[in-house]
This record gives C-alpha cells, sequence and structure tokens, in this order.
C-alpha cells in the first residue's frame, strides 16, 4: 500500500516553520511526515523561518506532537554528502546522530546522498571505496537501532544506476535503502521509472517531484537535483513519469510512503494531495 504523506522542507521556501508544516499536512489528512535535521541551534530554525528540528530537542515530545496531529514520522532526513572525504569527516557522525534520533522519534528510515559533482582529484571508483567504508559505519549503527539508512537520488553518483546497483548489492543488508526521488531522476536527464526498475528490490522510500517546464529547459541534463516542485504535482512535464512511477509500484505490491514534495503553499499542497490521491 501506498501511504501519502509530505516532506516538512516544502516550508523552508516560504520560510516557514516545522509547525506550520505539521499544521498543512494535518489539514490535509496526510498519513505521514519527513523533515530534516540539525545537530546543535541554527537561529533562524529557532526563529521559526525554517522547518528543520535541532536533534538536541526532545524527540519523544515531537513524536507525541505529530502522532496527536494522525502523522507518524516515515523518515527524517539527514542528506549529508557521504560518498566524500568531508562526508567521513562529518557526515557519517551527523548521520550516526540522525540514526539516533529516529529511533526515539518511532521513525524507521533516515536519508542520505551525495553531491551534485564527485569530489575534486578523486575517481568513482575511489568514490566507490568512501562510500563502502562511510556506509558499513552507519550500517553498524543502523543495525543496533533498527533504523534504514536509505541513499536517495541527488547528485552526480546516486543518479549513476550502475554505481546505485553495485553499492545497495554490495551490502544486500536490510538496513540500507535506496530513496528515489522523482524530481531529481528527471532533471538529471533520466526517466524517473528507468532509474526504479533495476532498483525496486532496495525501494523503501520515495519522494514525489514534478518539474515545471522552463526549469526543465533550463537545466535538465545538466543539474542533479530541485529542492522541490515550484508548481504543483502533476501539473509539470514530470507528471506523466510521476503516474507511471506509481502504476508501477502499485503493479509490483510496493509498500511504502512516499512524501509530497513541493512548495508548500496551500493551494501547491491540495491541488498535489488531489491529484496523487486520484492515481494511488
Amino acid at each position: 500500500m501506498i501511504k501519502l504523506g509530505m516532506h516538512a522542507d516544502n516550508l523552508r521556501v516560504l520560510s516557514g516553520s516545522f509547525k506550520s508544516a505539521v499544521e498543512l499536512g494535518a489539514k490535509y489528512k496526510l498519513e505521514h511526515l519527513e523533515f530534516g535535521v540539525i545537530y546543535g541551534i541554527y537561529f533562524i530554525q529557532s526563529l521559526g523561518y525554517e522547518p528543520s528540528v535541532s536533534m538536541w530537542e526532545n524527540p519523544i515530545e515531537i513524536r507525541r506532537y505529530v502522532e496527536s496531529k494522525g502523522m507518524p514520522i516515515s523518515q527524517i532526513d539527514s542528506a549529508y554528502p557521504i560518498m566524500s572525504t568531508s562526508g567521513s569527516n562529518y557526515g557519517v557522525f551527523y548521520t550516526q546522530q540522525a540514526i539516533r534520533f529516529a529511533s526515539h522519534l518511532g521513525a524507521k528510515k533516515v536519508d542520505t546522498t551525495d553531491s551534485a559533482i564527485i569530489e575534486e582529484n578523486m575517481t568513482k571508483d575511489e568514490a566507490f571505496k568512501v562510500a563502502v567504508k562511510n556506509y558499513t559505519q552507519l550500517l553498524k549503527w543502523a543495525e543496533d537501532f533498527k533504523v534504514i539508512v536509505n541513499i536517495e537520488t541527488h547528485g552526480a553518483l546516486t543518479n549513476d544506476v550502475e554505481f546505485m546497483l553495485k553499492l545497495l548489492s554490495y551490502f544486500e543488508s536490510e538496513y540500507i535503502g535506496f530513496n528515489l526521488d522523482t524530481g531529481n531522476t528527471f532533471i538529471s536527464g533520466q526517466t524517473p521509472l528507468d532509474v526504479l526498475k533495476p532498483l525496486r528490490k532496495y525501494l523503501t522510500h520515495c519522494h514525489i517531484k514534478d518539474v515545471g517546464a522552463d526549469l526543465a529547459a533550463a537545466v535538465r541534463g545538466e543539474e542533479t537535483g530541485i529542492a522541490c516542485s515550484d508548481q504543483s504535482i502533476g501539473a509539470g512535464v514530470n507528471a506523466e513519469n510521476i503516474k507511471n512511477v506509481i502504476d508501477y509500484l502499485k503493479e509490483t505490491g510496493w509498500d511504502g510512503e512516499v512524501s509530497v514534495e513541493c512548495s508548500g503553499t496551500d493551494e501547491n499542497m491540495r491541488k498535489s494531495v488531489e491529484w496523487l490521491r486520484s492515481i494511488t
């Protein structure tokens, strides 16, 4: 069964708070919530102009709040670029803390990714070795806390199906999974369904983004990811691809969560939820 939810990051482009994101999701009776996390204190977030959550906050209180709104947490977003030197120095620690935080929140997944470009002076083979080393460190925590570490299509390496298949099959672990992003795969120049099919067995979570015609014409094939749809899902040039992905997931009996990712105006959310409910 496909469960429809949203990413609180939809409110970031509007300088919205975490509470405003939760209230918006509750208004449209979404089934789960996803949000980003910060390790430490960030004044913009503390003032209510950013919807991420500090991992220094009380996770039990947050869990109680979102569940009171009917939206358990499906995944927390700790998408630091893991497949790099900085991923080794900072990203592993950050994601380990996200795993701990997720376990208290009742979330079963955390999200990770890579950069838009491969690190300077690093070959793809070298990046693969770094990725294996770093995800091996994360896997130890994932297994102990029973939290899946997802790898999202967002950068130069994660949008490479061959690379992703090699990495996911290297581990073949129930705690290393795949998060498809329909907008990122499309903007990278690919067809989302063509990315999904060979990686379907690893899929545990999905981000649904559409893409406007102007944006697609300007950067498709040159960029590897976008923050969110600037319009409602179903109204862009990626709509048919999204429908094909949903149809394939239904045909193959996939059971999991998909998050709406669009600019979080009330109109965008209403139209996106209505369109997605019509095809799921």
